[in-house]
């Protein structure tokens, strides 16, 4: 694999929404959390390969917004590395969990999740259909609920 680096953009850069857009529909969606977010871009020396979104819901929980990797290089561990620098971030930043959400037709971001030591901790009804203008569909059904998942890192 190639020399990847993470680095955390200014709040001046231009928002990079090509990539965030690959996990979140639209602009508008990206737009109510991207501006109070930090933002970290894995490069693999030649471009912006992955995107990750952190938020800071509390003073105790730190929550992925966002997080996207580009078709060419999924299923080479690259999610992997961005939750890893997540844990380390959170967990440096005094943080004692990291949360997200994902839609209940993720079946396999699910997965992905629970697999980095994510426990489901509850559902937000309706979150899809109330918060986009347009039905998502995903594995051929329409986004509905966002299912909750949390990591204690006090582990």
């Amino acid at each position: 694999m190639e020399k990847l680096t993470i680095r955390k953009i200014d709040p001046a850069s231009a928002i990079p929404y090509e990539l965030l857009l690959l996990a979140d529909e639209t602009v508008d969606a990206i737009n109510r959390y991207i501006f109070d977010s930090d933002i970290y871009l894995l490069n693999d020396g030649v471009q912006d390969i992955a995107v990750i979104a952190l938020y800071q819901n509390s003073s105790t929980e730190l929550e992925i917004k966002n997080m996207a990797v580009i078709e060419s290089h999924r299923s080479q561990g690259i999610g992997g590395i961005l939750m890893d620098k997540a844990k380390v971030i959170a967990k440096e930043s005094g943080y004692t969990t990291l949360a997200v959400g994902t839609s209940d037709t993720g079946f396999q971001q699910i997965k992905f999740y629970e697999k980095n030591d994510f426990i489901k901790k509850g559902v937000r009804k309706n979150f899809f259909i109330e918060n986009y203008p347009l039905p998502i569909y995903e594995n051929g059904l329409q986004l509905c609920d966002m299912i909750l998942l949390a990591h204690d890192l006090s582990e």
